[in-house]
């Protein structure tokens, strides 16, 4: 007998009660409210809060009606956040001008960089990146656009475009730290290629033509103001004679000279700086803290120095050997600014506090080799020195004639002159 085919069922399971996972209460937000009559016409407000390390902890007010307490509960939530991390309110739709602010203040926070560097750093990011980026989701900042972004302010200014890629990298990279962001679009630009550049050093006669167009600026027939005083001369003399930056000069003091020894030397242990909103000021280290040395000075260097200490009226060991006529600092760029001038009216060209380093370091690299050269500049890695500050002679050793002789050379033949013999 045919029986039809039947459609099998699947069998019945019992009814179990399944209770669904509660949904966590996000970090920085509370729960539910409740209210608990005290008497005496008090009211106290409750809720539950999680905090930034994810625990949840009871949080409770009082008031004298049940609105008063809740209201006083959420003035104190509110309170209890600011003390979470800045980058709580961040995330991948947050504008650029948002991260801006919380890096500045990170940097603050973080206390690592100077404050000098740190006012370097927010200038290059208002000025050089934010006009470009401020109004841009985090999630639009990618590589591609970064990439011609440094590219097209590469094709202005080398430097501009160095400068704004060091301050966008740190920002990105500190939304990346704090997961806002998958990763750092900076690390993925093309690598920007230096302009090439020889590093320029005074020809000795250069140095006497600035030597004798200072003297002649000082010894001119005044009519009007008090007549100077010889600083400008003695500082370039002490640039020459130390290779020391201009701030670093600037900042010698007089018990940082040993002029009774043997070998007369200064200590240079401090610069200049000069800030935004603050006086000019002598900070108690040079541009780093191991820039720290004691330099021995040469003789012209000790007779300006000598005679300006003639001229200085204060024997404090801590007075400045450079000051104003109030014996306070002076700017370095008033240096610049009046050396460029003087020079300007000589007909010279180029002529800046920072090229008297770069000839004191070719100088002795030449004599001395790139070690020594960069012991006297106060840096610790000799690449930068190679780099940056010393002019390179592109003539060989000659003792490599004698050598290449040595092997390949053959004695003269019978009759002819060496002077005869074919190439």
């Amino acid at each position: 007998m045919h029986v039809p085919f039947a459609a099998s069922k699947p069998p019945e399971l019992p009814f179990r009660w399944c209770a669904l996972a509660r949904p966590r209460t996000p970090i920085g937000t509370f729960g539910k409210i409740s209210h608990r009559n005290l008497g005496k016409g008090r009211c106290e407000a409750r809720a539950r809060y999680r905090d930034w390390d994810g625990r949840l902890r009871a949080v409770q007010s009082t008031g004298s009606s049940a609105a008063a307490a809740e209201l006083a509960l959420k003035r104190k939530l509110s309170e209890r956040s600011l003390f979470q991390p800045g980058f709580v309110g961040l995330s991948a739709d947050s504008r650029f001008s948002q991260l801006v602010e919380y890096w500045l203040e990170d940097m603050e926070i973080e206390d690592r960089l100077s404050l000098t560097t740190r006012l370097l750093y927010e200038r290059n990011m208002r000025t050089l990146v934010a006009p470009s980026f401020e109004e841009l989701a985090l999630r639009e900042i990618g590589v591609a656009r970064c990439d011609y972004f440094i590219k097209r302010l590469a094709t202005r200014s080398y430097n501009r475009a160095r400068q704004a890629r060091v301050v966008l990298r740190l920002a990105l990279g500190l939304a990346v730290r704090h997961e806002v962001i998958p990763r750092n679009p900076i690390d993925h630009v093309s690598r920007l290629r230096r302009p090439a550049r020889a590093p320029d050093a005074f020809e000795d006669p250069e140095v006497s033509m600035i030597r004798d167009a200072i003297r002649e600026w000082e010894e001119r027939p005044i009519t009007a103001g008090p007549r100077p005083d010889g600083q400008l001369g003695q500082i370039v003399e002490a640039l020459l004679g130390t290779s020391a930056r201009i701030g670093e000069v600037l900042a010698i003091r007089i018990r940082d000279l040993d002029l009774r020894g043997a070998q007369p030397t200064v200590r240079i242990c401090g610069t200049i700086i000069s800030r935004k909103g603050e006086p000019t000021h002598r900070q108690s280290h040079p541009k780093t803290s191991r820039s720290v040395r004691t330099i021995a000075l040469p003789q012209f260097a000790v007779r300006a120095i000598r005679e300006r200490m003639r001229n200085r009226l204060s024997i404090d060991p801590d007075a400045l050997l450079f000051c104003n006529r109030t014996g306070g600092p002076l700017t370095t760029n008033n240096v610049r600014s009046q050396l460029r001038a003087i020079m300007d009216a000589a007909g010279l060209q180029g002529v800046t506090p920072h090229r008297f380093r770069r000839t004191g370091a070719t100088t002795i690299y030449q004599a001395g080799g790139i070690e020594l050269a960069a012991g006297l500049l106060g840096h610790t890695d000799p690449r930068i020195t190679q780099q940056h500050y010393v002019v390179r002679d592109d003539l060989v050793d000659p003792s490599t004639a004698t050598m290449l002789e040595l092997r390949f050379g053959r004695p003269a033949r019978p009759g002819r002159s060496p002077a005869a013999q074919p190439e």
